[in-house]
């Protein structure tokens, strides 16, 4: 595998453990869970795109056909991130909150109802511009490091 993919799931990873330090600030609660959701400050896409993109850019330079794929590439994911995965989070809110109400309208009903529970939606999918801006800036970040650290005149 090349250093570029190496310096990007270092990046996913590490945007994955802050999300714990992160929430345990804002929330002051504990949820080591966190590291295998997806949603949450920072966007681990934004962070995994950006620090290849960045990688790309100091060891190729920008005029490159891989830099210009991978910056297209990362903003159409960060670009997800943010839109339509939100989204489908915010209609899965909907979704979840409906279904509860369905239960209190049918426990007080008389007439028995029989139906199979389906699994609450997950509704923390997608991020907010500021998670993915924090991820975005934590792979330039890591991306930069990256590419010091790894030159070959080191």
């Amino acid at each position: 595998m090349n250093k570029g993919v190496y310096i990007a799931l270092f990046s996913i990873g590490l945007a994955q453990a802050l999300k714990i330090p992160i929430h345990l600030i804002k929330k002051k609660e504990f949820r080591p869970e966190l590291f295998f959701q997806t949603g949450g400050m920072p966007s681990s896409h934004s962070a995994g795109v950006s620090s290849l993109t960045t990688f790309i850019a100091l060891k190729h330079g920008i005029p490159t056909i891989d830099f210009a794929l991978s910056l297209i590439y990362g903003l159409i994911v960060m670009y997800d991130a943010q839109g339509i995965r939100r989204q489908t989070g915010e209609l899965t809110l909907k979704v979840n909150t409906l279904g509860e109400l369905m239960e209190k309208i049918h426990k007080e009903e008389s007439v028995e109802f029989k139906e199979k529970k389906p699994k609450k939606l997950k509704e923390m999918l997608g991020h907010q511009p500021a998670e993915v801006i924090g991820g975005a800036l934590l792979g330039i970040l890591t991306g930069t490091v990256g590419h010091c650290l790894t030159k070959k005149d080191r």
